[in-house]
């Protein structure tokens, strides 16, 4: 009875998702301005012209976004725990980690990106770097290190009372409880949110053409220019794109395996 159930759900949505697919293709195609869109945007010989040298610029994308992920993972947990921490010493640390949080949630990227990355090079400081891409990287560590830091806290206050209780009472300092006993639940607990704010990460690397380095989007920006072509915005997603459905469903899969351990059901 189950596998019929199965079998029947799964046949009604192959049957949906082909005529929702057929009615929008069909909506497209017949459009009075497809022919045009279809030049300008799916050229194949574009395609093809564009596709290498957005496919070297993208490296570039994914250094940035390898360095921002490691300082973004290391700088969070700090501020996640100083926000956690409930010693009446560390009060100014908590206060100076709020105004951060708040800060950088307040402000966009592209503006962060702007007042850093043109910025900081223009006071010449001695020994301050005034490479784009040092700016454009460390713009993106400081906003998203304030979003993945509050993942991070949620994880660390989901830890019920009685684990830190337990600790103290083996003879666990604080510190000790919060380092081998609460950091490592909350951390498994939060992996698949931070690997969704990690494809994030990984799409607005895109933004840090805006102060100069060359990525993948800069470069089909340039080659769009030089021939009045937008198939390299479609070449340039289709990288991202072959990056980002894998994390995904890694990531669907994850929260899957999460709610299997925890008991969760899901509704049909």
């Amino acid at each position: 009875m189950e596998r019929r159930r199965k079998r029947r759900s799964g046949l009604i949505a192959a049957v949906s998702t082909v005529v929702l697919f057929t009615v929008l293709t069909a909506v497209i195609v017949t459009s009075d301005g497809w022919p045009e869109v279809r030049a300008s945007f799916f050229s194949w010989d574009s395609f093809t012209a564009s596709f290498p040298e957005i496919l070297r610029a993208f490296k570039l994308n994914v250094q940035i976004f390898v360095v921002a992920e490691v300082c973004i993972l290391v700088f969070a947990m700090l501020l996640a725990v100083a926000r956690s921490s409930r010693s009446p010493v560390l009060f100014p640390v908590r206060v100076l980690a709020t105004v951060y949080v708040d800060l950088f949630r307040g402000v966009p990227i592209l503006l962060v990106l702007f007042l850093l990355g043109f910025g900081v090079p223009a006071l010449r400081l001695d020994g301050v770097p005034s490479s784009p891409v040092f700016w454009a990287t460390t713009s993106l560590v400081l906003a998203y290190s304030a979003y993945v830091s509050e993942v991070y806290r949620a994880g660390i206050e989901s830890v019920h009372e009685s684990q830190r209780a337990a600790a103290r009472s083996l003879g666990l300092s604080n510190v000790q409880a919060l380092r081998f006993v609460v950091l490592p639940q909350a951390v498994r607990r939060v992996i698949p949110p931070l690997l969704n704010d990690f494809i994030s990460l990984q799409k607005d690397t895109a933004l840090v053409g805006v102060i100069g380095p060359i990525e993948a989007a800069r470069e089909a920006q340039i080659y769009a220019s030089r021939t009045f072509n937008f198939t390299s915005y479609v070449a340039a997603a289709a990288i991202f794109l072959a990056i980002t459905i894998p994390l995904t469903r890694m990531t669907d899969w994850l929260i899957g395996r999460q709610r299997e351990r925890t008991g969760g059901t899901r509704v049909a």
